[in-house]
């Protein structure tokens, strides 16, 4: 049995963890006003390791990778509680800059979400907002090697000046996947991101994160189990704001600990 999902950790068991992974999540909990939306979830997030979370609608999975960025910030009665680490550092600390965070730990949303500027200028607005590049040689650089590392150069390149907009639905997915590489993310968060792709669309954004997993850690929520069998290393069973158990990809979808990941995975709710 997976004794993260089951225990509070004790404060040497977190350091030895905090050595051992890229991030760490210990007791969180989290308050949608007076509803509790997550109960004292231990996740540990392996480094350059696709980590899916599945489980049924409302359990929390979704949460729990808002918490990873401080997205649930933006939502007026939230609150988390217990404590996110970014490489042993807590990410809740007053004197994290939330927007330094963000550009270490990116996000890839359910629909694209591509702003109305070009291609071009889609890529070069964090590295602009962060001060990465100055000079144009430097931005054309890191708009190519974003594109390049997204799978979409070859069906851009001659078009970069054109809008982000005008792409079909899975290129507008990989563009927001360069937007978020662009920055040089450590975390890169997917929120079902193939959930409004064709089928085509998606094989390409899965093969996209099989080549993005040798540079970069990340967490992906998916409601297709097959999805998660196919793109992910580990994965991490939620229901009911609880995490049932964590574990390598290929047990937990063969042999789980836990009669309700059985229970799940095989349709009997869900």
């Amino acid at each position: 049995m997976n004794m993260i999902a089951e225990t509070k950790l004790e404060p040497k068991q977190v350091q030895t963890m905090q050595n051992s992974f890229k991030m760490l999540g210990r007791n969180v909990t989290v308050h949608y006003g007076a509803k509790q939306a997550l109960f004292d979830v231990n996740l540990a997030i392996r480094q350059n390791t696709v980590t899916a979370l599945i489980g049924p609608s409302g359990c929390g999975k979704s949460t729990f990778l808002r918490c990873l960025n401080r997205m649930n910030d933006t939502i007026d009665n939230c609150r988390v509680g217990g404590e996110i680490t970014l490489e042993g550092q807590d990410i809740y600390d007053p004197s994290i800059d939330v927007v330094e965070l963000r550009a270490r730990v990116g996000m890839v949303f359910q629909k694209p979400n591509p702003f109305p500027k070009s291609i071009y200028e889609n890529v070069a607005y964090g590295p602009r907002i962060h001060g990465l590049a100055r000079s144009k040689v430097d931005f054309d650089q890191i708009v190519e090697t974003s594109l390049i590392k997204a799978g979409l150069w070859n069906e851009v390149k001659d078009r970069l000046h054109e809008a982000g907009t005008g792409l079909s639905g899975g290129q507008q997915q990989r563009l927001c996947i360069a937007r978020a590489v662009a920055v040089s993310p450590e975390v890169i968060l997917m929120d079902e991101p193939c959930s409004a792709l064709d089928p085509i669309a998606t094989a390409k954004v899965e093969e996209l994160i099989h080549e993005l997993r040798s540079n970069y850690t990340i967490v992906i929520v998916t409601h297709s189990m097959q999805q998660a069998a196919r793109v992910s290393q580990r994965t991490a069973m939620f229901h009911l704001g609880q995490l049932v158990e964590e574990n390598d990809t290929d047990k937990i979808f063969t042999n789980p600990d836990e009669s309700r990941t059985q229970d799940y995975i095989m349709g009997r709710f869900g």
